[in-house]
């Protein structure tokens, strides 16, 4: 719609069942896909009636329509056909959905055929089949799951006849195998290294290895393979295509690891080797290792910081194209001023000391903090909101746009704003200086940071300064510094570690995960440096009091919209999803209590290592892989109980604090606006089924956000170490039956050190029970630190992977020197050298001399 609505494209719409020349009445008996293609015929005539014969011609894929058309003398070619007879064609050709009928296999089948739909449905009516969403492993290409709504946990699928071609995201249906058959996820990490001509011999080779690999036990889990395909899940791809490969059949190779390679046809592969493409699978035929596609357009060269973005955010179903004229006619105009009427709607706390702290750079300011003394031992704290929902107005084309992005996307030097920059980086923005409009929730609070009462009202404010997180830092510390900002961040930081302690103790968790801050060039964009970021109080202090927001509006809300409230929740994760953990734990000789979060948090606490000081970090980082995710509803959907936040330990939230990157704060805004009665309410607000509807969608734009910039960083970091050779410190993190999947803090990087390889398969042994590699006198265990050298494997430029190298500990024949080490015998050769060359020069002088002199 959006191609045919753009008047350059040159798109005209005939509506021809209400032609006097072209209407036709429907036939008795007559199909509806018929009559429909004889509407589109008598069309058809039409046109060449009123246009020349050279500048019609009617294009349908439909073989039977195709032939009563040409019977009817309408010029007709399928779209195939028109194609390849337009002069220079190869690019549009190649863009062709293809075939591949004639394509075969040394003749063989490969995979098992599917079930007919009909058979499907049958057996999962009778309980023989189930049905569920097939998930691919990026670990290992011949193992995946079916998520199955009606079972506990999800069935495994492993080698060719258990995957049998579903693909990432496939509404699959899946038969169990009898319970002695079941099997344990393997422990083997695979990477797929076939090639286009589709030969299965190493496919037969890794399926054995998986066959071989043990079976845990205490992990085993249900067990089947697929049977049929309910409906596909198939989307355009971002990817590159193989290296090396001669001819019109190419392979192309997914950036996302869960999707298989894509066999491809065509004439351009020379040029499409250098740019990033996008591709759509067409078939999957059984007698193909891997499904056919065709290509659909280039998105620009391999490695330009540019293209890399666009892939990401494609990749990650994130909308990025430019707000619209009818978005950006929403906008108020310049100069913006306040009005006497918003005076009157509105508390004035401009004479009140307000600040922002957040990140340096930032320019989408959404939340400011003051804090002062009423006297009687009393303080008055007020966090102070921007005011998003006064320019975001309801069923404006602004506001359906900001609905549907749900959230502002960072990447590492790119910001994908879910509103536009005059709102995200000025009017909304909190910024030093300037008057403001805010949603205003101040407590009244005693010296213990309990809470005496709660208000909320829209305002409007002039934050004194915005400050950073180390700006703030310095100004707590700086005892010589004694003003009103100085007073009113020392008392918000004392009493966020008040706040802080009293959450810890009710179980609130403090997990980890590494956050990477990439230093980029300001002119070529190149990153400079890769480091974990620095945390100082200020930012706990931040966190604190955005949180006690959160809750306090959470409690309002709900109260005053008892249905449909928008809230969030973070489920308590099944009690199997802690088993890494637990295991990890008791192999140090910890005991992870996961039966409530308090007990959790305690035994995460307890679990200190004197000589590994980062090990309680990993620990936390592990647990965190254990959650599950946080997730938007609509209060009426769920029963109480059920509103708990696990993470944060407390029974009721939401999320207030962050209008102008997240459309649930908006929602929430209209809310506590009616419960003020500074807005009136309207329809949709009200609806339980449409905030449903919606907070689904929020659920996925998040999810999708977080693993784009995950992605960015992952990019970025890749960039960094392009090129370079180093030594580093890290800990073992898993110890894989072939590998060990390694942590460098220094960088926030996680990195496979494969065990397996020619030469040494027999030097390692692995103890599945205590989950330990042997070699010799060393052991590897989970949290070991080590040493590795670190480099950036760029064969596959698709899946550039960092290779590491054992340093330390030493094991002969598969550990390496130290680089220290290479470099002082590297200077000692240099400085020999040179020492050989002084003496030959000097011994040149010498003769020179003599001949000279006896001249």
């Amino acid at each position: 719609m959006n191609i045919i609505e753009n008047p350059s494209r040159h798109f005209y719409v005939f509506t021809n069942d209400h032609h006097k020349d072209t209407f036709q009445p429907q036939e008795d008996q007559e199909l509806v896909n018929d009559y429909n293609d004889r509407c589109i015929r008598k069309a058809c005539c039409w046109y060449q009636r009123h246009l020349p014969k050279e500048k019609f011609v009617f294009l349908t894929e439909d073989a039977e329509n195709k032939r009563i058309a040409i019977e009817e003398n309408i010029i007709t070619f399928s779209v195939t056909e028109y194609v390849r007879n337009l002069l220079n064609n190869h690019d549009v050709e190649d863009k062709l959905a293809k075939n591949f009928t004639n394509y075969a296999s040394a003749g063989k089948d490969i995979f098992p055929a599917h079930k007919s739909l009909v058979k499907l449905l049958e057996g999962i009516r009778v309980g023989k089949l189930y049905q569920g969403t097939y998930r691919a492993s990026r670990e290992n290409y011949l193992e995946g799951y079916v998520n199955v709504e009606v079972l506990d946990e999800p069935v495994i699928v492993q080698g060719r006849e258990g995957l049998n071609r579903a693909v990432d995201g496939d509404l699959v249906a899946v038969e169990l195998f009898t319970k002695e058959e079941w099997t344990s996820p393997t422990e083997i990490v695979l990477e797929d290294e076939g090639q286009v001509d589709g030969n299965i011999d190493e496919l037969l080779e890794k399926e054995q290895e998986i066959k071989k690999a043990q079976k845990k036990k205490d992990e085993i889990k249900p067990t089947g393979k697929v049977v049929g395909v309910i409906r596909r899940k198939w989307r355009q791809y971002c990817g590159i295509l193989e290296g090396g490969i001669e001819g019109v059949y190419q392979l192309f190779v997914p950036s996302n690891r869960s999707i298989p390679k894509i066999r491809i046809e065509t004439r351009q592969a020379e040029f499409l080797k250098t740019q990033k493409l996008i591709v759509t699978i067409d078939s999957w035929p059984q007698n193909s290792r891997y499904p056919h596609g065709h290509f659909v357009r280039a998105l620009g060269k391999i490695g330009n910081q540019d293209t890399e973005n666009e892939v990401v955010l494609l990749e990650h179903d994130v909308p990025h194209c430019q707000f619209s004229e009818e978005v950006l006619s929403c906008l108020p105009k310049l100069p913006w001023i306040v009005t006497e009427e918003d005076e009157k709607r509105r508390v004035d706390l401009r004479n009140i000391t307000i600040c922002s702290v957040d990140p340096p750079g930032c320019t989408d300011i959404d939340d400011a903090l003051h804090c002062r003394d009423l006297g009687n031992g009393k303080l008055e704290v007020g966090v102070h909101i921007a005011d998003v929902s006064h320019f975001i107005r309801p069923g404006t084309a602004i506001d359906l746009e900001a609905a549907s992005r749900a959230t502002t996307v960072y990447l590492v030097n790119k910001r994908i704003d879910m509103v536009p920059e005059l709102l995200s980086s000025n009017l909304c923005s909190l910024r030093g200086g300037e008057v403001r409009f805010a949603f205003s929730c101040i407590w009244e609070m005693d010296q213990d940071a309990n809470i005496l009462n709660t208000r909320f009202h829209k305002s409007i404010i002039q934050s004194k300064r915005a400050m950073t997180y180390e700006e703030a830092q310095i100004t707590i510390d700086d005892k010589s510094i004694n003003d009103d900002l100085a007073f009113g961040l020392r008392g918000l930081n004392r009493l966020a570690k008040i706040l802080k302690s009293r959450r810890l103790e009710k179980g609130a968790l403090v997990l980890a995960s590494p956050e990477v801050k990439i230093h980029m060039d300001s002119e070529t964009m190149e990153p400079l440096d890769v480091e974990v970021k620095k945390l100082f109080e200020t930012n706990s202090m931040v966190e604190e009091f955005m949180l006690l927001a959160n809750i306090s509006v959470a409690e309002k809300i709900l109260a005053d919209f008892p249905d449909c409230a928008m809230l969030r929740r973070h489920p308590t994760p099944p009690s199997t999803n802690f088993d890494p953990l637990v295991k990890a734990g008791t192999h140090l000789g910890f005991d992870i209590q996961i039966d409530t979060g308090k007990n959790l948090a305690v035994s995460l606490d307890k679990a200190v290592s004197e000589t590994n000081p980062y090990l309680n970090t990993m620990l936390r980082i592990l647990a965190t892989r254990c959650m599950l995710q946080a997730v938007y509803f609509p209060s009426g959907t769920l029963q109480k109980e059920e509103f708990f936040h696990y993470g944060l330990a407390v029974p009721l939230y939401t999320h207030f604090t962050s209008p102008i990157r997240r459309y649930a704060d908006i929602i929430v805004h209209r809310l506590l606006a009616v419960s003020c009665g500074s807005d009136s309410t309207y329809p949709d607000l009200l609806d339980k089924q449409k905030s449903s509807q919606l907070c689904q969608n929020l659920n996925y734009r998040n999810r999708m956000a977080q693993y784009a910039g995950r992605a960015s960083v992952a990019f970025n970091t890749h960039l960094f170490f392009r090129g370079k050779l180093q030594d580093e410190e890290g800990y073992v993190l898993f110890v894989r039956k072939n590998a060990l999947q390694i942590l460098l803090p220094k960088y926030g990087l996680e990195c496979t050190l494969y065990l397996s390889v020619k030469g040494n398969e027999s030097l390692f042994e692995y103890d599945e029970e205590e989950q330990t590699q042997k070699a010799g006198d060393v052991i590897f265990h989970a949290f070991d630190p080590v040493t590795v050298r670190v480099s950036l494997d760029s064969k596959n430029i698709q899946h550039e992977k960092f290779l590491l190298q054992l340093v330390k500990p030493t094991i002969e024949g598969f550990s390496v020197k130290p680089l220290s080490e290479l470099q002082d015998k590297q200077d000692m050769e240099v400085k020999d050298s040179n020492s050989t060359d002084h003496k030959r020069k000097a011994k040149t002088d010498g003769k020179n001399r003599k001949q000279k002199k006896k001249k």
